[in-house]
Formats: structure tokens, C-alpha cells, sequence
């Protein structure tokens, strides 16, 4: 695999439910974080007295990213979700790895700027159901 540009990383939404997907515009910045819960089962009876872990924990996905807003539609889209509490589908394109797609919500919507350069956001998404991988 070789190198990849950070911009390459892309998160899509799907805007109508039925799979029609736009880039969330003006992102410069992106990163998606997988979790996995364990379940600690450790006992009076663990070998050694070393940690015993169950499989099947909570697993989540996270996304975060940062930019500036490139048009007014993409602005009010976001902030919609937002404010509505919307669970639509994300798609997040990662270059020559795969595709991760499934239900996500904005969890945190920031807005920042200074008197001398462009107004910027930053967008927290948390997963909210089952999230696939596919591999390209």
C-alpha cells in the first residue's frame, strides 16, 4: 500500500435515504475511531491472577472532522441533522483500504473563526447501529 493524502479521506451522507450520497463539504481534516468494549470476567481463579477478558462487547464507531464550509446548503444540512437529532447513513471512504458505512449521529457541532480568516466547524458523529466494512 502506499502513501495516501489525508484528503482522499472522504465522509459521505446519504441525503435522501435511498443511497443518493454528497461529501460533507469543506472538510479538511478526518478521523474515524473503532471501540470495542470488554467484558473483565478476572476471578479468584484466574490463572496467575491475570485479567480474564470476555469477547462481545460494545463496539462503536466515531468520526470527527474539521474545515470550513464551503456553501450554505451543506451548512443548513448539518445543521439540521444536528438540531433534529438525525440518524442518517455516512459513508467514509478511506483510499485503497475500503468503505465503512452504516447509521451515524452529530454528537457535537462547532462553529469558530477570527477577524482575520475564514469561519471553520468542527463535526463529532457517533455511531447509532451496526456499522460494515467493506474492503476494496
Amino acid at each position: 500500500m502506499s502513501v495516501q493524502s489525508g484528503k482522499d479521506l472522504l465522509l459521505k451522507v446519504d441525503l435522501d435515504g435511498v443511497g443518493n450520497f454528497a461529501t460533507m463539504a469543506g472538510l479538511r481534516a478526518t478521523r474515524l475511531t473503532f471501540n470495542s468494549g470488554s467484558i473483565d470476567v478476572t476471578s479468584l481463579e484466574s490463572a496467575g491472577g491475570w485479567r480474564e477478558l470476555l469477547g462481545g462487547g460494545v463496539k462503536s464507531a466515531a468520526i470527527q472532522g474539521s474545515g470550513v464550509f464551503r456553501d450554505a446548503a451543506s451548512d443548513a444540512r448539518a445543521r439540521t441533522m444536528f438540531f433534529d437529532g438525525a440518524v442518517p447513513v455516512f459513508r467514509i471512504i478511506i483510499p485503497d483500504f475500503g468503505t465503512v458505512e452504516g447509521p451515524f449521529q452529530i454528537t457535537s457541532l462547532e462553529y469558530a473563526g477570527s477577524h482575520d480568516g475564514e469561519a471553520t466547524y468542527e463535526i463529532a458523529l457517533a455511531s447509532a447501529g451496526a456499522v460494515s466494512f467493506t474492503a476494496l
